[in-house]
């Protein structure tokens, strides 16, 4: 107790003046920390967001129409790019015989997936009463092993193709608002939904099989469900139900208008152009616009010319993985 109880002179006098020059100093250094904090978020020094070069973003930041803010996203890939990918595969060691892939470990073509998920429900599958409990979104088989991916003329890898063409002609940012006609089951479509703001992608279909393979697969397997795009079924050119007041930075038909009749093209068309942006904004329809040459002479332009529009002109662009290109036949609205 007394070696507890006992201290020198000397030690309780350090101990009295150690403890105030620790707050004193403890106090100083928060103080001067305050300030230094204060001073830099009040900065209006420039961004530190790397070149678009180095990264392939720009260093500006979009807001979008529902308040989303990013970087602007680089569409096409550089030259650089392609060069990168193709010294991966050599210095990977990796080599394509006759253009074939060979066999995975458990090889199943589509058909023999769908009849194991018909029989088996799958690899590992819940039985008796949980069987049905786990699965938020339920999806039928067809979709889950991809048939829908063989449902176009060209390989699936073709729809990113044709929205970076798109995109860049158009000249899109994740603001600008996009409608197609005749969108499928988005083989296109989920590269602008995932470009594009939450809601600016819309669509207008006729078909229930392709509608059901976008909504029921497509959207959720991508995880673009929380971008919201509005597709809405039809089969008449009828877009009252994307409101009445939305207009759109761009507009195609990729293949659709082959197989309308004219005259419901025309009355189409004559509908669209009050949904598209004055002069900056574009219709580009595919292949071919027979709707148009069919009449004969000078005739489809002043028809175009009553509608409010004029043609700009043919344009191709080619596929990056495979060797194919497509025609777009481009159109906006006449300047007054």
């Amino acid at each position: 107790m007394a070696f507890l109880s006992s201290s020198s002179p000397t030690m309780q006098k350090g101990i009295f003046v150690s403890v105030p020059v620790l707050v004193l100093s403890v106090s100083f250094a928060a103080a001067v920390i305050f300030l230094l904090s204060s001073s830099l978020s009040s900065c209006s020094c420039p961004s530190s967001v790397s070149s678009p070069n180095d990264v392939g973003v720009a260093a500006t930041a979009l807001r979008g129409s529902g308040g989303d803010v990013r970087l602007e996203e680089r569409i096409s890939p550089r030259r650089e790019d392609i060069e990168w990918v193709r010294d991966l595969i050599r210095s990977n060691g990796l080599h394509m015989q006759k253009n074939e892939l060979r066999k995975g470990i458990n090889p199943r073509t589509r058909d023999q997936q769908l009849a194991d998920l018909l029989q088996y429900k799958g690899i590992s599958h819940y039985e008796g009463e949980e069987a049905n409990n786990h699965t938020a979104l339920p999806c039928p088989g067809e979709l889950l092993v991809e048939q829908h991916h063989s449902n176009y003329g060209e390989p699936w890898a073709g729809g990113r193709d044709v929205f970076e063409f798109l995109a860049e002609s158009s000249n899109l940012k994740p603001n600008s608002r996009v409608l197609e006609i005749g969108c499928g089951t988005l083989r296109v479509g989920l590269h602008f939904i995932r470009y594009l703001s939450p809601s600016n992608f819309h669509c207008l279909e006729k078909d229930e099989l392709s509608l059901m393979a976008a909504l029921r697969y497509e959207l959720p397997s991508q995880g673009l469900l929380h971008k919201r795009p509005l597709i809405v079924r039809g089969d008449d050119m009828e877009f009252s139900k994307f409101g009445s007041d939305t207009t759109y930075d761009l507009i195609y038909a990729s293949a659709v208008f082959l197989h309308m009749p004219d005259k419901l093209v025309w009355t189409g068309l004559e509908r669209l152009v009050e949904k598209l942006k004055p002069y900056d904004g574009r219709i580009f329809v595919s292949h071919n616009v027979k709707f148009c040459s069919r009449l004969g002479g000078d005739e489809c332009a002043k028809k175009l010319a009553s509608l409010g529009l004029e043609y700009l002109g043919k344009q191709t662009h080619d596929s990056l993985l495979f060797n194919h290109y497509e025609i777009w036949f481009g159109f906006r609205k006449i300047k007054p």
